[in-house]
């Protein structure tokens, strides 16, 4: 089969397309004929050896890419329950350092790491939902905010903030969006309340000028840290989801690193809302993945409005 993956650190030349053997499934694993798999910023700090130099992973030898998959599963383990050959799927593989993900023809997860895909999305729009999704679900989880809060939510035209608008007005909670002054309709669209443009020059003043004494939660999908803090009230919360965007725990705030998980509940979660269309994918555009460099080119020039999927 044909698989994406790096030999040594760099810019998007470094990639390449390799034969390799295709992977059993082995015990507790699922084999996924990959239909559809999305690139993140992770997969460039992978590609990069920013990950490497975190102390993340080693990244000795033969390293592949991807974290999301959208597909058919074609083959499962001793002592998996509930899926089957045939059965359409998201996933996530949250192992760094692997010899192969899910940027390749086929890929073998864990079966925790699976769920039923949504069947109303096609592929590639299935696919943006485990790694944005989850990251977005898991952060409101551990915010805990009650309906009729306010939460502030970050780089909200992004994969991530689109799905963390969405997610947070299906709770019931008030959103107060950040994100360029010409994504504000879109935004809005997606459950956004309110509304601050990115290049405010001072985000805590113009959040409090509409929520008085600031939000009780922020979401920080544009990784602001500091600026974003000073836009929560005393003693509320904030979601940092980048690693190293955690600003000090100023005023009381609680700060809570959110690092993704994989989880079938949280992806059943997901699934369901996405065919009852209260999430809407957040899907950038679609290349083969022969053309990987390019969209990673795309992706670290910013101002994507989702994520850009590769299609075996």
């Amino acid at each position: 089969m044909r698989a994406l993956v790096i030999d040594s650190f760099g810019g998007p030349e470094v990639l390449r397309i390799a034969e390799v053997p295709v992977p059993p499934a082995g015990p507790g694993r699922v084999r996924i004929r990959v239909e559809a798999a999305t690139v993140h910023p992770v997969d460039l700090a992978t590609r990069s050896g920013a990950l490497a130099e975190a102390g993340l992973m080693a990244g000795r030898g033969r390293t592949g890419l991807g974290w999301d998959v959208a597909g058919v599963v074609e083959e499962t383990g001793p002592g998996v329950a509930g899926l089957g050959p045939g059965d359409r799927v998201i996933g996530m593989n949250d192992r760094l350092d692997v010899p192969l993900g899910t940027q390749a023809e086929y890929v073998v997860l864990d079966a925790h790491a699976v769920a039923p895909a949504p069947a109303r999305l096609a592929p590639e729009a299935a696919a943006t939902l485990p790694l944005a999704g989850l990251t977005a679900l898991q952060a409101l989880d551990a915010l805990a905010l009650p309906a009729g809060e306010t939460v502030l939510v970050t780089g909200a035209a992004g994969a991530v903030g689109g799905y963390a608008v969405q997610l947070a007005a299906a709770r019931g909670l008030r959103v107060l969006a950040t994100a360029r002054p010409a994504d504000e309709a879109p935004v809005r669209s997606l459950g956004a309340e309110l509304f601050v443009p990115a290049d405010a020059p001072r985000l805590g003043e113009a959040v409090r000028a509409l929520v008085p004494g600031g939000v009780a939660a922020a979401l920080d999908g544009a990784v602001l840290g500091a600026a974003a803090l000073d836009a929560v009230r005393t003693g509320g919360a904030f979601a940092a989801l980048v690693a190293g965007g955690a600003p000090f725990p100023l005023r009381g705030i609680r700060v809570l690193p959110v690092w993704v998980r994989a989880d079938p509940a949280g992806l059943a979660r997901l699934a369901a809302l996405a065919d009852a269309g209260t999430l809407t994918p957040r899907l950038a555009g679609t290349l083969p993945l022969a053309e990987a460099a390019r969209a990673h080119r795309r992706l670290a020039e910013g101002g994507l409005r989702g994520r850009l999927v590769l299609v075996p």
